[in-house]
């Protein structure tokens, strides 16, 4: 009895997690990693090891919190990120030159005529079943560009569908009693072992000398005296030479990284760890391959802390993921609202094509529909710039001139952009520095791209938080000066759960905060569109501003730096002209989205672009009409306004964190 009480003991000690501040406990896989590990640990005595016997065990106990770290490849970075795990990219690995991860790469011979269109009916070989290069990425990259048709496992199983594809195959590793085909190619027992003649890369390359007419491969597994011999079929039609990969591949394996839970102080921990350890010992194998970290990488990179899977893997690499799911698209959109007031207002159009869900801001509601998971959202210019970065769409734009609605031309769709302050204050553009400013949002276009650009261009004052003494610009770091004058949530007592939030839950947040915070909360200038000072005042506003008078507010600009001018002057007295807030989406939602809300215009006209409860919700209420665009993202942002806004992303330091995570390569390789 004493005996088994102390091994429930231990089992639920082992079952407890650990308070922060003890050792980080990485999870391995294998004896020999645990080796590895605890070597690892005599000169880092803040790492423990936690044998698990598989990556998905080591996934779910890093979910629950019984181990804090593990380093995978992209597959299982992709398995961590899904809904029930949660796990995000932390840490990436950095690979030495010519030792990068897998292009997965379709390797036909020179003498041939056929394209990737032509694969139908070809004899295939492939290095192992479900490997990077012979199968995941491949395929998966096939069926997404619908070159391989299947319509998911309720019609036939994917590897049916690919020995229906193909003549004959060589797919060692696959069973061959249930599909045939896909071994009928090989010289062996079909299996990814010595005893297949076919198997790995080298195998497929046999494969295609001996009678085979296409071999997916990893693109550095291509005998060097052979390359001559053969060249690559692109996913564009065309073909290149073996050396031209990185142009012409089927797939990239990301790099390696240090999957955890999203906890900054953790991953703080953990980089700090892994940095004290030499890279001579993180990056060696002894007794094995690539134990804990890859044996090509020479270094460690710290992923931005937004960074999630979708971020990390890229686009490209998650279609190809899903495609071997085969997972299929709604025709109904759904909306991403920021905040509760603008799902409110979602709710209440009751338009049955849109489902209305909601997050914590802009930044979150794009990798959303990067992921899928949400479908569209309006945004301003700043944004769209971000979500370019990232591989969204403009589908449609707002117009404020009524009279354009009927035009079809969305290029005059752009406002202007306005320092306002109050009559008689003395502020002018000379005398602006410390004073207390109001923004619509960090990383806004009115509030924040435009001022910061100009005010660096103009003055060489490229840090608005130095410039400025204190603000409010929701969505800057709680505890910084431009989070000062922020308030929150009217209700709230001090505001302390949504103060500085960049959504209606702040409630400076928006052109209407902005002009807010001018009147009511101690600024001296705001930073907002030239319409909002006339459709907030003489009337025309909600209650706080039913006594405002027009008269009472001023505009300060570069062009007149004593001085100020009429409200009506925006036209020679502004900072900026830029474009208007627009909807974005991802490529192969832009139809979908512009029927659906085409649709809505036609049934509730105007209430589209109202907001009772609020002001400016899912759209600006100046809005008269959303107008398809058929043009670039670039293209609707003009040049003039991307050059404001790359002035202020001139280092990667200043670049949003969205940015630089959606730009960032997924792997890196030293020079």
């Amino acid at each position: 009895m004493k005996l088994l009480l102390t091994t429930l003991l231990g089992c639920l000690v082992l079952a407890l997690p650990l308070a922060t501040g003890q050792k980080i406990r990485w999870c391995v896989r294998s004896q020999s990693e645990l080796n590895k590990c605890k070597k690892l640990s005599g000169k880092a005595p803040d790492l423990g090891c936690y044998l698990q016997p598989s990556v998905t065990d080591c996934i779910t106990i890093i979910k629950e919190g019984f181990a804090d770290a593990i380093t995978v490849d992209g597959e299982n970075v992709h398995k961590g990120g899904l809904k029930n795990y949660e796990l995000h990219p932390i840490i990436a690995d950095k690979y030495k030159k010519g030792q990068e991860p897998c292009y997965a790469v379709a390797v036909v011979k020179k003498v041939t005529d056929f394209t990737i269109n032509d694969l139908s009916g070809k004899k295939s070989c492939h290095s192992c079943y479900k490997m990077s290069g012979g199968w995941n990425l491949p395929i998966g990259s096939l069926i997404s560009k619908k070159i391989i048709t299947w319509e998911g496992v309720d019609d036939k199983s994917l590897e049916k569908a690919v020995s229906e594809f193909f003549s004959v195959s060589c797919v060692p590793g696959i069973s061959k009693a249930s599909y045939p085909n896909l071994c009928k190619a090989c010289k062996g027992d079909c299996s990814c072992t010595p005893n297949e003649n076919y198997h790995g890369s080298e195998g497929a390359i046999r494969c295609l000398k001996n009678g085979g007419e296409v071999a997916f491969v990893c693109h550095n597994k291509i005998p060097e005296a052979e390359k001559p011999n053969y060249e690559l079929l692109c996913l564009d039609g065309t073909r290149k030479s073996v050396d031209d990969y990185k142009n012409c591949h089927l797939g990239k394996e990301p790099a390696h990284a240090v999957i955890s839970r999203k906890d900054p102080d953790l991953s703080e921990r953990i980089y700090k760890l892994l940095s004290q350890l030499p890279a001579s010992d993180l990056f060696s194998s002894e007794g094995g391959k690539d134990l804990m970290f890859s044996d090509s990488a020479s270094g460690l990179i710290r992923l931005p802390e937004i960074t999630d899977s979708f971020l990390f893997l890229k686009k490209d690499y998650h279609e190809i993921m899903f495609a071997l799911k085969a997972k299929a698209l709604s025709r109904h959109i759904k909306w991403c609202n920021v905040g509760h007031a603008e799902k409110n207002k979602c709710d209440s159009l009751g338009i049955s094509d849109i489902e209305c869900l909601m997050a914590s801001s802009v930044d979150e509601c794009i990798p959303k529909v990067m992921r899928g998971e949400m479908d569209a959202f309006a945004s301003d210019g700043g944004q769209v710039y971000a979500a370019d970065s990232c591989g969204l769409f403009v589908a449609m734009a707002e117009q404020y001139e009524k009279d354009k609605c009927n035009s079809g031309d969305a290029n005059a769709t752009s406002y202007y952009v306005v320092a306002v302050v109050k009559k008689g204050s003395g502020v002018t553009w000379n005398n602006l520095k410390n004073r207390n400013s109001c923004h619509t949002g960090l990383n806004r276009n009115a509030g924040w791209n435009v001022p910061k650009g100009v005010l660096c261009m103009r003055k060489n004052e490229c840090d608005l938080y130095n410039f400025f003494k204190k603000g409010c610009a929701p969505g800057a770091q709680p505890d910084s000066n431009m989070c000062e004058l922020c308030k929150g949530k009217e209700k709230d007592v001090g505001g302390q759960w949504s103060k500085c939030k960049a959504s209606t839950d702040e409630m400076f947040y928006g052109y209407d905060g902005a002009f807010r915070c001018l009147v009511e909360g101690g600024g001296d200038v705001a930073f907002i569109k030239h319409s909002i000072v006339p459709s907030y005042t003489d009337g025309n506003g909600p209650n706080w501003a039913k006594n405002l008078k027009s008269k009472d507010f001023e505009l300060i600009c570069p062009e007149s730096p004593n001085e100020t001018k009429k409200i009506d002057q925006f036209k020679t007295c502004n900072w900026a002209l830029v474009p208007a807030h627009a909807v974005l989406t991802r490529e192969d939602g832009l139809s979908d989205v512009v029927r659906v809300l085409k649709d809505a215009q036609i049934k509730i006209g105007p209430h589209l672009f109202e907001s009772p409860g609020g002001r400016n919700l899912m759209f600006s209420d100046s809005t008269k009409c959303l107008q398809e665009i058929n043009k670039s993202n670039k293209e609707f942002l003009t040049k003039d306004y991307v050059d404001i806004i790359e002035s202020n992303y001139k280092t990667d330091k200043n670049l949003p964190d969205l940015v630089r995570a959606c730009t960032l390569n997924n792997y890196v390789v030293e020079e």
